[in-house]
Order: C-alpha cells, then sequence, then structure tokens
C-alpha cells in the first residue's frame, strides 16, 4: 500500500547466504586438504575443476560440437597433469597441448567457435597446471597457491561484505549492478593484509624460500592480483550478459558454477604461471 515503508533489507541473513557460506566452507576444507597432502590429490582437485570450468564455457558459449570438444580438452588436460606430476620434459607437454589445440581448432565450423574452443583448453590449462606446479616447485610449495586462496579469497569475502555494508557509488553498472567502488577498495585492503600476513607467517615457519621475499613487494603484488581478481570477476559478469545466462553452471549450491568461482582466481593464477614461465627461462 502506498505511504507504508518498505522492510528493512536483510544484509546477511537471507538463505542464499547461508548455502554460499556452506559450499564455500566445504570447498574451501577439500582444497586446503589437497594442497596439504600436495602431489595427486592436489593436482587432481584442479584437473576435475578445469575440465568442468571448460566444459562450462563450452555450454555457455554454445559452442559446437560441444562432446567432442570437452572430451579433447578433458584428454588433453589429463595428459598435461600426468607430465607435471610425473616431470616430463617441457617439450612433450607441449607437444601435447599443441595437438589438443589443433583439434579444438579443427572441430568447430566457424572461427568464433574455434577460438572459444580454444579458449577453453587453455583456460582449462592454467587452472588445471599452475596450482599443482607452484606446489611442486621445491623452491615455492605450499606458500605459492596458499598466498593465491589467501589474496583471492580475502578479496572476495571482504568485498562483499564491505559492498552490502557501506553500499556507494556503483563500480560497473552496465555489467555487475550489485557491485561497489566501496567493496572494490575493501576486497583490495582484505587482499594486502591477508597476502602479506600469510608470508610473515610463512617466514616464521620457514615453509618457503619464497618467504622471504621483501614484504613491501610481497603487499604490491597482493594488491595487483586482487584488482586482477576483480577484473576476471567482471569480466566473466560481461560474458554471463552477453550470453544471457545468470550463472555458468549449477555445480555449486549457492555459488553457480566453476567458472562463478574461479572467475577471479584465473586471473591471478594466469599472473602467477608468467612467473613460473619468467622463472624457469631465467634458469
Amino acid at each position: 500500500m502506498a505511504g507504508e515503508a518498505a522492510p528493512p533489507r536483510k544484509a546477511f541473513g537471507s538463505r542464499e547466504l547461508g548455502l554460499r557460506v556452506l559450499s564455500g566452507c566445504v570447498l574451501a576444507a577439500l582444497v586446503v586438504s589437497g594442497l596439504v597432502l600436495g602431489g595427486w590429490a592436489f593436482a587432481g582437485i584442479w584437473l576435475a575443476a578445469a575440465i568442468v570450468g571448460a566444459g562450462e564455457w563450452i555450454g555457455m558459449s554454445r559452442t559446437l560440437p560441444r562432446r567432442a570438444l570437452l572430451g579433447v580438452t578433458a584428454v588433453t588436460l589429463a595428459a598435461l597433469t600426468i607430465c607435471l606430476e610425473r616431470e616430463v620434459p617441457v617439450w612433450v607437454g607441449l607437444t601435447i597441448l599443441a595437438g589438443g589445440a589443433a583439434v579444438c581448432l579443427a572441430l568447430p565450423h566457424d572461427n568464433p567457435g574455434r577460438l572459444r574452443a580454444l579458449g577453453a583448453l587453455l583456460g582449462g590449462a592454467v587452472i588445471a597446471l599452475v596450482p599443482p606446479a607452484l606446489r611442486d616447485a621445491p623452491e615455492i610449495g605450499i606458500l605459492g597457491p596458499a598466498w593465491m586462496f589467501a589474496v583471492v579469497w580475502s578479496t572476495d569475502i571482504v568485498a562483499y561484505f564491505t559492498g552490502r555494508t557501506f553500499g556507494g557509488p556503483k563500480l560497473m553498472p552496465a555489467v555487475s549492478p550489485k557491485k561497489t567502488w566501496s567493496g572494490a577498495i575493501g576486497g583490495l585492503v582484505g587482499a594486502v593484509v591477508a597476502g602479506t600476513a600469510l608470508v610473515m607467517l610463512a617466514r616464521q615457519q620457514g615453509w618457503s624460500p619464497l618467504a622471504e621475499t621483501n614484504l613491501a613487494l610481497v603487499a604490491l603484488v597482493s594488491a595487483v592480483s586482487s584488482v586482477l581478481s576483480q577484473a576476471g570477476d567482471l569480466l566473466e559478469s560481461a560474458l554471463k550478459r552477453h550470453y544471457g545466462v545468470k550463472d555458468s553452471g549449477r555445480s555449486i549450491p549457492g555459488h553457480g558454477g566453476v567458472m562463478d568461482r574461479l572467475d577471479g582466481f584465473f586471473a591471478v593464477a594466469l599472473l602467477a604461471g608468467l612467473f613460473l614461465v619468467a622463472r624457469r627461462l631465467a634458469a
């Protein structure tokens, strides 16, 4: 009725938030357990995530033939993971990747489809290979992926609660109407604090030689990674709007699909992958 006050908006008490928190805790426990175990356990988690995420992209973008492309992508990513864990020479992995890419480019009948298929494979390779490659590197070890988790998760969580609490001007309303500048800044600060604090803890505990990195540099890289994480989130929102879907999939209750959870992580993983390549070339 006219004149009646609107009911107060519940900031954090919704059923959806409860489902998000529950499924997020389960996923975090699974990933952290894999991180501690390392080896095949950790690699298997990321291989599964990469295959599901690639399948979501192929389906969301309506790239045909779906099953054949997903099959080629899954087999290629599995072979690359085996190469990584078995420490096979790099040229063998590159040959497998090139072969998978050639098939992905050959199957679709149009150039946009070929590019989308190639994107599914290459994006899946980043997700499948970078976290376990960091974990397996003796000079990096558990700290590398743990730092990525700390930065990306703190960006996401702090941005959500800061934005819901303070509101204010929208970040990119045409792409993601709910995201605010207050949330973006809160996520940035949270990532810097979390990333730097984790490296300080790792330095005290002797987790990795990488923990001796200058803390000012750690803070800077954490800030850059937070910005990349939020940019990845916005990019995926733009892609979903383009293809007219709300979520990339339904595999994670309260979150949507794997792509919805790994959009920001993918951007940071890409940065970490470039670091690994540069480190190898320098060696």
